[in-house]
């Protein structure tokens, strides 16, 4: 018999007694026929962490003979996947707020969206418990993402609507983004495009790369300053591509400082990269108005774009 535990619906505990049938298989075979929406793999990690025990015993092995006649019984707790998309409260910078959308100031080091290695202590975790219409929203309303260690201003949905509305204009390039960032290298030029496309690198699945098979992708470069081998730049997009300012400085020689992944190092005191949304502006999804923001850069980034652009 199935037996629900009161633990607001993370997992629920099943016991059978093994019939003549199950006699002699293994324990993570016993436990697929108990549970057969879950993986095998899963079950496994299950006995692993101590959730299921034998005639009143925690299982030590998946590879274990039942006997006919033992209790089994094990909690079926959810995979880390199935659990993510949990409302946690957690202080939001917000920037502004109406009926129809949030803009948020991301900090550096606070994940987008759930996903490996990072499934929970997300921006869409804390949208969930931030307000009630969040969890009857497409990643709670989320439309674009901003990398882990990029700080900066996003947009947020609250209505599906206003969703629908941003995904389009994101779509159509009427949504502006600007950054402010810091590269190794003094650039020789005032302002340049990159126009290259980007697609997942065939050397590094964690990478992107400009590739011929890409995406079109395009990013407006003005330099602000250039002093003792960096360079202060400002980054307008006009597509928004994973890793797009990153890849697209790194393919010219000139990688975000502290940007491991493309070559950057540790300099001017920054120890990730060097890359913050400092405005963003966009026509309000539902009444139209023309709305735009800025925020300043966090104290990381704001000492080493002092120390660039400081007058000689």
């Amino acid at each position: 018999m199935d037996e629900p535990l009161d633990d607001g619906g993370e997992s629920e505990r099943r016991t059978a007694d093994a019939p003549a049938e199950w006699h002699g298989q293994r324990l993570d075979k016993v436990l697929v026929a108990m549970a057969g929406e879950f993986s095998r793999s899963h079950l496994q990690g299950l006995i692993d962490q101590g959730h299921v025990r034998v005639g009143g015993v925690v299982a030590s092995s998946a590879s274990q003979r039942v006997q006919a006649g033992q209790r089994i019984e094990v909690e079926l707790v959810g995979t880390e996947e199935s659990r993510a998309f949990k409302a946690e409260a957690m202080a939001l910078d917000i920037v502004h707020e109406d009926a129809d959308v949030i803009v948020v100031n991301k900090p550096a080091g606070l994940v987008v969206h759930p996903a490996a290695g990072n499934w929970s202590g997300t921006l869409l975790n804390g949208l969930l418990a931030h307000h009630a219409g969040a969890s009857l929203l497409p990643r709670a309303g989320i439309v674009h993402r901003l990398d882990k260690d990029t700080s900066g201003l996003m947009v947020v949905a609250k209505t599906l609507v206003a969703m629908t509305a941003l995904v389009r204009a994101i779509g159509e390039r009427s949504v502006h983004r600007r950054y402010m960032a810091l590269c190794h290298g003094e650039l020789a030029e005032r302002a340049f495009s990159v126009d290259a496309p980007i697609g997942r690198d065939p050397q590094s699945r964690v990478r992107m790369a400009v590739l011929a098979s890409g995406k079109p992708a395009r990013t407006d470069v003005e330099r602000v300053a250039a002093r003792d081998g960096y360079s202060a730049v400002h980054c307008t997009l006009h597509t928004g591509r994973t890793h797009q300012i990153r890849v697209h400085l790194a393919s010219r020689g000139h990688p975000l400082v502290a940007d491991a992944l493309y070559g950057g190092t540790p300099a001017l005191g920054m120890t990730r990269q060097a890359l913050h949304a400092v405005r963003l502006g966009f026509n309000h999804p539902i009444g139209g108005q023309a709305l735009q923001f800025e925020c300043p850069p966090p104290p990381d980034l704001d000492f080493a774009w002092r120390q660039v652009t400081r007058k000689r």
